[in-house]
């Protein structure tokens, strides 16, 4: 008996020792994509947002108008919007790294080139081309590679990698108010460019296009994967989607949302020292707006995965509207506070779902193409608004008919989404 009982136990203790390395969970890769696109979140849109730090320092240089200096940011805005179409068009075929790399040197080099800043042309040119074009991969490759990694918990992690925008979004206004209060504005602008294109760089090494390429499945699910048994990816053609009006509808509601979001964003810190508020305190109203958000985002996330995406982007827009009308009482410094609460819960939200919203409506299979031309549709919202918020300034010198406008703005995107119906590719 004892010599039957030895093979026996062996075999039990190595059968124990096989379930239990097949419990225990792997470290997934898509969890690395993930914080890559935290990352680039963080420095591209948090040094992008901190214009606005940047604002009175130039017009006390040179003079301009703030429609003179909104177009810059506005023009960056197009640039970016025009060549995400590309970009996503690359990712789509090439991957993610190649073309984040030479986006993240772009926007370096712009931003180091806006230390030598003497005329307008070099503002356009600095900011509004060289700028954009490092802007146009920030938002398109990050999250269309997220979209591609996971399924289940995309609205989740999309969430967790737009925490960063909100994290940038709270550090970098500070820290640029505080480099510029140190050593002005042409030396921040150096130190800002240089850390930008090394951080944007590295970070963009650890994206890879997709699961399959790594021998994975999405939402690190562990069923065996062959090069045979990678999974199609489903969704939409492009021209297949061209034709949908829900597409169009997408497109007009991102459109509006982004004309609200950076008026607000470009605008909000000289609208605060207007009404008496030192440039520090102002920059932390953007900060805390920044901070807020970073609640929304990853709370709009789960709520994504939960509730859905139309459901979501109604109740975003819901607070939007509400903060956008708390703004025209804001004359204190409380009342800014309460409003960036509001309203950065919103932001947040409303940046999170586009991509989710996409792949949600039209499949991965032209994910990066369509969200694209999404997005260059939101760029050109967004370019507009701050011209015309600066315009109305310099005209009536309040801000109070732009903050109006992008309140009906706001409701029109709300009324577009509420008319949203679900789609089945034919």
């Amino acid at each position: 008996m004892r010599g039957q009982a030895n093979p026996i136990g062996i075999y039990l203790f190595r059968r124990a020792i096989l379930v239990a390395s097949m419990k225990r969970p792997k470290y997934f890769y898509g969890y690395n994509i993930v914080a890559s696109g935290f990352g680039i979140q963080a420095v591209g849109i948090g040094i992008f947002v901190a214009f606005g730090v940047f604002f009175k320092p130039l017009l006390a240089d040179f003079g301009w108008s703030r429609a003179t200096l909104s177009g810059a940011q506005s023009l960056a805005l197009l640039i970016a919007g025009f060549l995400g179409i590309l970009v996503g068009r690359l990712n789509d075929r090439f991957g993610p790294r190649i073309v984040m790399t030479v986006a993240g040197f772009f926007f370096g080099l712009g931003l180091l080139l806006m230390s030598g800043l003497n005329n307008v042309w070099q503002l356009y040119l600095f900011y509004g081309v060289v700028v954009g074009i490092g802007l146009s991969s920030i938002d398109i490759i990050p999250l269309s590679t997220i979209a591609r990694w996971f399924v289940r918990r995309r609205g989740m992690m999309t969430g967790v990698a737009k925490v960063g925008t909100g994290t940038g979004q709270f550090v970098i206004p500070l820290v640029a108010s505080i480099l510029i209060a140190a050593y002005g504005w042409r030396n921040s602008y150096v130190i800002i460019g240089a850390v930008a294109m090394v951080l944007l760089i590295s970070i963009g090494q650890l994206l890879r296009r997709d699961p399959a390429g790594k021998g994975l499945l999405p939402d690190g699910d562990r069923e065996s994967q062959t090069e045979s048994s990678k999974p199609a990816e489903t969704g939409f053609y492009l021209h297949e989607a061209l034709r949908t009006r829900q597409f169009w509808t997408i497109c007009l509601a991102y459109l509006a949302t982004m004309f609200c979001l950076l008026i607000i964003m470009v605008h909000i810190v000289p609208h605060a020292t207007d009404i008496g508020i030192s440039s520090t305190t102002a920059a932390g109203i953007l900060s805390a707006i920044g901070g807020i958000s970073m609640a929304g985002r990853f709370v709009t996330g789960i709520a994504i995965d939960r509730i859905g995406n139309r459901r979501s982007m109604i109740i975003c827009f819901v607070l939007l509207i509400l903060a956008l009308l708390w703004l025209q009482l804001a004359k204190e410094l409380w009342m800014l506070s309460l409003f960036a609460v509001v309203y950065g819960f919103a932001h947040g939200g409303l940046f999170t779902v586009i991509s989710p919203i996409v792949a949600e409506y039209f499949g991965l299979r032209m994910h990066g193409a369509l969200f694209g031309i999404v997005f260059f549709s939101s760029m050109v919202g967004g370019a507009a608004g701050p011209v015309i918020a600066g315009h109305i300034f310099d005209t009536t010198q309040s801000y109070s008919l732009a903050f109006w406008i992008c309140t009906a703005v706001a409701a029109i995107a709300l009324g577009l989404i509420l008319f949203l119906r679900q789609i089945k590719n034919t």
